[in-house]
């Protein structure tokens, strides 16, 4: 708390976001609302009141509205406003489109969260009445509350990042789904293959072996039989490099070989899915591989904006965080200069504790949920990769699942962990400083100590 007026930080940073959001959202302008959809816009100029002064609507794209932004600053021109402030819902791709209108136009563009409006719609009225002029006018009135926010604008670089990790969340999922289709397959039709490796679906000569299997006969796997072994495992070397291995497994190979030709093997599974089954998953087998193969290819140009960005060496620093997992977070999160604070970008994740107090009763905390999804499973995901590899985190993770006083469960603690990272991130590349394991752990006071500029 401070010393004098008694603000927390908090209440300090609220002030000062409320001071920029006046500044675009000025009581001398008008707030012209649109709600966008996909072929009919409607629009809704209001004061500050919320009071209707005039109402239009498009029916075309979100690309055809320049005229109707000229409209409205002219219908707030002609009572008594200097201008007008846009305001919509971040509905798909086309506020980007009202964005690059009103760049043109030269007019400020605010946005207002979905879940606010539609809180909004039924408190406007008491009804769930629900339609594109009176959300229009829902979104005004948000707006004259300052409920709402200033929208990223990143360049180009940020941009084409955001797009490749919306690229790589697709193909992560593609590749999972054809890991687990191919396991399902193979344990109903050839359940022994799945037996010839530890963890067979991890093991680079054991999907060349299969994929040696399943191309011959439509999949049938006593068809290899007639291939010989000694020809079997030269083209299981020679499918090895085009799964990215440089040296076969023997054990393995032989325990494929094995599992094709006896019959004891082949016996096992349904007999009559087996050539239906085993086709495809020769199909799920070659998806796979090209969903692994452009995968690759995406994470190598996802690496390579954070070398333009200048932020490999600075991530690199963070013991355990990969190159390819911070690109994955700031993928989600943006640039982390545009957050005020590490606690803001956190909470942007929806990983910031969200209280449950009133008077002297203290219920449970949890994380709000709240933000962006996708930037919270990219933290998760980055976490259990740094946690084995970062004593810091090891030594955190230790302390939250004591049995002292701070019993977590695992999945809480790496909850925990999760938000430090993001954490870290935003105070190494805001600051450009490297990370410092005496800082991160809380045993040096960074406001007292001078820290290493990064290389």
């Amino acid at each position: 708390m401070g010393k004098r007026n008694g603000l927390s930080r908090g209440d300090a940073r609220r002030n000062a976001r409320l001071v920029r959001l006046r500044g675009v959202v000025g009581h001398d302008r008008a707030i012209l609302a649109i709600d966008l959809a996909d072929t009919k816009q409607v629009l809704a100029v209001c004061d500050h009141d919320s009071r209707v002064l005039a109402r239009r609507t498009v029916r075309g794209r979100a690309w055809q509205l320049e005229e109707a932004l000229r409209w409205g600053r002219g219908v707030a021109v002609q009572h008594g406003f200097a201008g007008i402030v846009v305001a919509c819902e971040p509905t798909g791709h086309r506020w980007r489109i009202v964005a690059e209108l009103c760049d043109r136009l030269g007019l400020e563009l605010v946005c207002v969260q979905p879940l606010l409006v539609a809180r909004a719609r039924e408190a406007e009225d008491y009804t769930r009445d629900k339609s594109d002029p009176k959300d229009a006018v829902v979104i005004a009135r948000l707006v004259g509350e300052l409920r709402c926010y200033l929208p990223e604008r990143p360049d180009a670089t940020w941009a084409r990042l955001r797009q490749l990790g919306a690229r790589r969340v697709q193909l992560t999922t593609t590749a999972g789904a054809c890991r687990q289709q191919l396991r399902d397959l193979l344990e109903c039709a050839w359940p022994a293959v799945l037996d010839t490796a530890a963890k067979p679906l991890d093991s680079v000569t054991w999907q060349a072996a299969v994929t040696v299997v399943l191309a011959r006969d439509q999949g049938d796997p006593a068809g290899i039989g007639r291939l010989g072994y000694a020809r079997f495992a030269r083209q299981v070397t020679r499918q090895l490099a085009r799964w990215g291995g440089q040296r076969r497994c023997q054990r393995i190979v032989q325990a494929v070989w094995t599992a094709a030709t006896s019959p004891q093997a082949l016996a096992l599974g349904v007999s009559s899915q087996r050539p239906g089954a085993l086709e495809r998953a020769s199909l799920t087998l070659d998806d796979w591989h090209h969903a692994l193969g452009q995968l690759a290819d995406t994470q190598q140009r996802m690496t390579g904006i954070l070398d333009q960005l200048q932020l490999t060496a600075l991530v690199g620093s963070i013991p355990g965080l990969s190159a390819v997992g911070a690109a994955a977070i700031l993928a989600e999160a943006g640039d982390p200069t545009r957050f005020d604070s590490a606690r803001a970008l956190v909470k942007h994740a929806g990983l910031c504790p969200r209280a449950n107090e009133s008077g002297a009763s203290a219920g449970t905390t949890r994380i709000s949920g709240r933000g962006r999804p996708a930037l919270r499973l990219a933290a998760w995901r980055a976490t259990w990769g740094a946690l084995a590899h970062n004593p810091v985190l090891q030594a955190r993770h230790a302390y939250l699942t004591g049995r002292d006083r701070n019993q977590l469960t695992t999945a809480q603690a790496r909850t925990a962990l999760a938000a430090a990272l993001l954490r870290w991130l935003w105070v190494v590349i805001t600051k450009r400083i490297d990370w410092q394991a005496a800082i991160a752990a809380g045993t040096l006071d960074p406001r007292k100590e001078v820290t290493i500029p990064a290389a």
